[in-house]
């Protein structure tokens, strides 16, 4: 491998930099899209016609997965690198897939969701009704002629007045359950599936706890009941592990089987570097001749998919890493692995790590390195770049936490910040005791999801921000810590 010239490392650089689109999957083209879907076989048996449920923390690629199937139809390319897994007709005249949440402007805005859920003593049936109701309304152009004849009042209102639509579905008496109960027969005598998902339930009631808790119930509780009625009208219901665990406890007796045949979208060390590579062999032609270059295989280029490593083992990734960064993190191994650092720093407190996390390490290393180059022969990223890298990634992943899923961490933030870990558990619980009772937002009123301190803790560590540690202590790991403005203890204080 012979040395790089400037203009080649700048060039793969600029490339490197850009390369995930800071790992959102949601607002991304369909080119785009494509190229940096990575198929995981375990992730794809979401899709199995037995699965209801798809739950992952935050960042772990559930939205990803529902678009996949959803908006940019990939799941019958996405197959053939799944063998083994149960999946339902590929032909999109016999399965269609259906986005049923979001579905903007038809759905109510979360102000309305609010007004609905909780006004005049709703309880989680009116949210199973809610949900029935829009189901049916989605469903429209697939019912018969006489469903179509018997609900025009459900059809009239607009897609943002729940209140209309809920009334005018209560109105329709059986109506609704005839009319999709004649369709999932229609679809079994035909062969064919309806599959629904829904996405981005932490969305529900803009924070609001107590809507949000009881939408996702009514939601899951339906689904729980009318997935052992229609055989092949289905749901595929993706939602963060958290929310999973608070809002399904206390459900009806169908939920446990509906639960025990989840998937969980966890992440394992081979498929994070096979993700990170196909990332950056598709950002360049001159990217992917550079990993050819560091003996990485790949399959042949998929038309959609573009080009897919070949990732038996994590240690089948390490020459690639090794020509990008080095063997070391510094003059030798006492510095750390290179291999090893790259995910062990962007682990959460659970000790998970997550696609978003490490394609964003990567690209702001690439950043570093282009404002400040030092890397040289062949390698296109100095460890200095990358050490520094990592406390933008938290700042990233804290602030936009704040700004999507966790609009909370604004308030643990400005009540930790500056303090030095590891700290002992009653120190974290006074910290976040102050001004418990205030606003943990300056735009709007948001609380914390919890009823005190102690228990606003728990969650943290269930969440991975905070790591219980052998000792008693709490820490904080890396992926948290910078964006939180704490302090390692021997560190340098950031103000």
């Amino acid at each position: 491998m012979s040395k790089l010239s400037q203009v080649e490392r700048e060039e793969l650089l600029q490339a490197l930099r850009d390369m995930g689109g800071a790992g959102q999957a949601e607002s991304e083209n369909p080119d785009l899209f494509r190229q940096r879907f990575y198929p995981v076989a375990e992730h794809l048996r979401a899709f199995s016609p037995d699965v209801t449920l798809i739950v992952g923390e935050r960042g772990s690629g559930k939205s990803e997965l529902f678009g996949a199937a959803m908006r940019f139809e990939l799941l019958p390319v996405a197959a053939q690198y799944a063998p083994g897994v149960r999946l339902p007709p590929l032909d999109p005249d016999r399965t269609k897939w259906v986005a049923a949440y979001p579905i903007g402007a038809d759905f109510p805005d979360p102000q309305g969701q609010h007004r609905f859920l909780n006004s005049n003593q709703r309880t989680s049936r009116d949210a199973q009704q809610l949900w029935f109701a829009y189901l049916v309304r989605l469903l429209r152009p697939e019912l018969d002629d006489e469903g179509n004849r018997a609900l025009p009042g459900l059809f009239a209102p607009q897609g943002g007045d729940a209140e209309a639509v809920v009334s005018a579905f209560n109105q329709a008496g059986q109506s609704p359950l005839l009319a999709l109960d004649r369709l999932d027969e229609r679809l079994v005598k035909e062969d064919r599936w309806i599959f629904v998902g829904y996405d981005e339930l932490d969305t529900l009631g803009d924070y609001d706890w107590q809507t949000m808790g009881t939408a996702i119930s009514g939601l899951i509780s339906f689904w729980a009941s009318y997935t052992r009625r229609w055989r092949r009208l289905r749901a595929k219901i993706f939602m963060r592990t958290d929310l999973f665990r608070r809002n399904t406890s206390s459900l009806s007796a169908d939920m446990p089987k509906l639960a025990a045949n989840r998937v969980e979208v966890s992440w394992s060390d081979r498929n994070l570097y096979g993700m990170l590579i196909k990332r950056i062999a598709n950002s360049s032609e001159a990217l992917q001749r550079y990993c050819l270059d560091a003996r990485i295989g790949f399959k042949p280029r998929d038309a959609k998919l573009g080009w897919i490593p070949e990732i038996a083992s994590a240690e089948d990734a390490k020459p690639l890493v090794q020509r990008m960064i080095g063997a070391y993190m510094g003059a030798n191994k006492n510095k750390g692995l290179t291999f090893n650092w790259l995910l062990d720093h962007i682990r959460d407190g659970l000790d998970k790590a997550y696609p978003r996390a490490l394609v964003r390490l990567v690209e702001q290393a690439a950043v570093n390195e282009v404002e400040n180059p030092k890397a040289a022969y062949t390698r296109l990223i100095d460890p200095t770049s990358l050490r520094r890298a990592i406390e933008k990634v938290s700042e990233l992943q804290v602030t936009q936490a704040i700004s999507n899923e966790w609009p909370w961490l604004e308030g643990v933030r400005d009540r930790v910040r500056s303090e030095i870990v590891p700290m002992l558990r009653r120190r974290l619980e006074y910290l976040l005791s102050k001004d418990w009772e205030q606003s943990w937002t300056a735009a709007r009123k948001i609380r914390p999801p919890a009823e005190d301190p102690r228990n606003f803790v728990n969650y943290l560590v269930e969440l991975g921000v905070v790591r219980q540690r052998g000792d008693g202590r709490l820490d904080i790991p890396d992926l948290y810590q910078y964006g939180l403005g704490l302090t390692r203890k021997g560190g340098v204080s950031r103000k």
